[in-house]
C-alpha cells in the first residue's frame, strides 16, 4: 500500500483538478526518479553540481520512513505530499550545502526524528461506519464479511489490488461482499474522469467490466480510450455520454471522498474489513487469516 501524509485540502479543490475531461496525458517519455535531476518540492539550486549529484544519489539510495517502501527519491516523485520524504531531502540538501561529507550528511539524517521509521499502526484498527448505499458492489448481500475499497483509477497501487482483490473474491464466493468507493487523487490527471465514467457504466450495469479496462489500462487513461471502451462493451453512447456531464455523479465522487476522509484514508488502495482499516499489504496469503477469523466470528454470533 502506498501510504500518503492526511489529505489537508478542501475535498472539492482535490476532485477539481482531476475532473476535466480533456487533460493532458502525462509525458511518456519523462525520467524516471532514478535519472530525475530535480525532484518535486526540492531547492537543489544552492548546491554545486558535485554536491547536487551526491544529494541525489544520497536520495536514490535511502529509503523513505513513511512506510512506503520506496526510495527517498521515488517518494518525492510519486507521492509528492510525503512529508518524511520531503523532511528528509531537505536535510540531505542542508547537509550537503554546508559541506558536510556524504558519512556527515547520513548521519545528520539518521539523528533526526524523521530519519527513524514512522511507528506502524495496527493491523486491523477499530470499526468506523462507513456509507456505502448506492455504491457499486458484487458479491451476496447476506455475506459475512463486508469488504469495502476506496480507490483511483489512475493509482498504480490500485491496479496491482485488483488482481488480489479479484483472487480474495474467489476464494470466498459466498462470504464476502466487495463494496467500491471512489478516491481519486489531484495528482492523476485522468482519475477523475474515470470515477465519472465509472458511474456513468454502472447506471447501465456495466460498472465492473469498465472497472477491469480502465485498471487493465490505467496508464492509458483518456477521454478517447473511455469512451471507445464504453462503446466496445455495448453502451449507449449518448447516455453514456450525458451521464459524464451529468452533476450528480460529481456529488457522488466528493462524498466517496469526504466517507473516505472521515474514515481515516490517507491512500489508495484503502480497504475496511467489516468497518476496520486494514494497514497490511491487500493479498489473499496476508488477508486469509483475518478474513477466517471475521467469518467464524460472524458465524459465532449469529448461534442462539
Amino acid at each position: 500500500m502506498h501510504l500518503r501524509s492526511p489529505l489537508a485540502a478542501p475535498i472539492l479543490s482535490l476532485v477539481l483538478a482531476s475532473f476535466s475531461l480533456y487533460a493532458q496525458a502525462p509525458l511518456r517519455n519523462a525520467p524516471s526518479w532514478e535519472e530525475r535531476a530535480d525532484l518535486p518540492g526540492i531547492d537543489l539550486s544552492a548546491l554545486s553540481e558535485a554536491q547536487r549529484n551526491a544529494a541525489l544519489k544520497m536520495m536514490r539510495d535511502l529509503g523513505c520512513t513513511c512506510g512506503c517502501n520506496m526510495k527517498i527519491a521515488q517518494c518525492r516523485v510519486e507521492d509528492p505530499n510525503c512529508g518524511y520524504s520531503k523532511g528528509i531531502a531537505t536535510l540531505i540538501v542542508r547537509g550537503f550545502s554546508e559541506g558536510k561529507s556524504p558519512e556527515e550528511v547520513a548521519k545528520l539524517v539518521a539523528s533526526s526524528p524523521l530519519g527513524k521509521p514512522r511507528p506502524q499502526p495496527k493491523l486491523l484498527e477499530d470499526p468506523v461506519r462507513i456509507p456505502v448505499a448506492g455504491s457499486p458492489s458484487q458479491g451476496p448481500e447476506t455475506a459475512k464479511v463486508v469488504l469495502v475499497e476506496f480507490s483511483d483509477f489512475e493509482c498504480p497501487y490500485c491496479a496491482k489490488a485488483t488482481s488480489e482483490i479479484k483472487q480474495i473474491m474467489a476464494a470466498y464466493p459466498n462470504d464476502i461482499r466487495l463494496i467500491y468507493k471512489q478516491f481519486p487523487l489531484s495528482m492523476h490527471p485522468h482519475a477523475g474522469l474515470a470515477s465519472l465514467a465509472s458511474l456513468a457504466a454502472q447506471e447501465q450495469g456495466r460498472f465492473w467490466p469498465l472497472h477491469d479496462q480502465m485498471f487493465g489500462h490505467y496508464r492509458e487513461l483518456s477521454s478517447e480510450h473511455i469512451l471507445a471502451w464504453a462503446q466496445e462493451l455495448g453502451m449507449d453512447m449518448p447516455k453514456f455520454k450525458a451521464s459524464l456531464e451529468n452533476p450528480k455523479y460529481r456529488t457522488v465522487v466528493e462524498k466517496d471522498m469526504e466517507d473516505g476522509q472521515f474514515a481515516g484514508v490517507n491512500g489508495t488502495p484503502a480497504i475496511f474489513i467489516n468497518g476496520k482499516h486494514f494497514n497490511g499489504p491487500i493479498a489473499l496469503s496476508v488477508l486469509k487469516p483475518i478474513l477466517d477469523d471475521e467469518i467464524k466470528n460472524s458465524h459465532a454470533a449469529s448461534r442462539p
